[in-house]
């Protein structure tokens, strides 16, 4: 979905129930951190029986490689939320996400602790990442994912500030946490619906187990019907 495209979907996201039904579940999901008039959307309920696949934190030299080359395998395309000093120290995977057709969104420079960072810092996060993104490979990102799906008025102000739209997420496959890859399968096949957005990550500190749990879910998920698409793709389909 284009810029112009996504921008006309959330000015008419007006169905009634829909923005009560993501604020609760974002309170229910993140606590506090959420604001009670958040627009960040966590899923998107479809009769086509769509989700997105998003990674944050990368691009990572090993993983992302990794994963795009499993995506490549399983021909599906998939949103990639990047950290812009990543992004300085492998512009070349870049533009591979790129070039392979996902989607790319902002994730902020350095991802600070969004509880002590300024209006004034997160501005300056915001566009350093996307000048850097569009110096690498002329890309300018429309989703912004907050560090820590930390949500309040001030993210609000400075995503809208930029044109960015907030996308957080609704199946956390913890392997940030170095969960194992069997609780992984298991979260996500469990839990997975027509809608979702589920989280994972391409960049993470110890060995990941993100590659090879995504070998195992992304088969069992298509065996029961599930497309995997962008989000903005996800935006675009036919909703519930």
């Amino acid at each position: 979905m284009g810029k112009s495209r996504l921008s006309l979907w959330f000015a008419k996201r007006t169905v009634k129930g829909t923005l009560t039904a993501l604020v609760s579940l974002s309170l229910l999901l993140f606590g506090p951190g959420v604001s009670a008039r958040s627009d960040a959307v966590v899923s998107f309920p479809n009769t086509e029986n769509k989700i997105a696949l998003t990674f944050d934190d990368g691009p990572h030299p090993k993983y992302t490689e990794e994963i795009l080359d499993i995506l490549a395998e399983n021909q599906i395309k998939a949103t990639f939320f990047i950290i812009g000093q990543n992004a300085e120290k492998y512009p070349e995977i870049v533009q591979r996400i790129v070039d392979e057709g996902h989607e790319i969104g902002n994730h902020t420079y350095t991802h600070p602790h969004m509880r002590a960072t300024s209006k004034e810092q997160l501005n300056e996060e915001i566009e350093k990442t996307e000048k850097l993104l569009e110096g690498i490979c002329s890309y300018k990102p429309v989703l912004f994912r907050p560090p820590e799906g930390f949500c309040c008025s001030t993210v609000e102000s400075c995503a809208k500030g930029y044109h960015y739209h907030i996308m957080l997420w609704d199946i956390d496959t913890c392997d940030w946490a170095h969960n194992s890859v069997d609780n992984i399968v298991k979260t996500v096949v469990g839990k997975a619906k027509t809608g979702d957005i589920i989280l994972c990550h391409d960049f993470v500190t110890k060995p990941s187990p993100t590659p090879e749990a995504l070998l195992q879910f992304i088969p069992r998920l298509k065996a029961k019907g599930f497309e995997f698409v962008t989000v903005s793709e996800l935006l675009e389909s036919e909703h519930v």
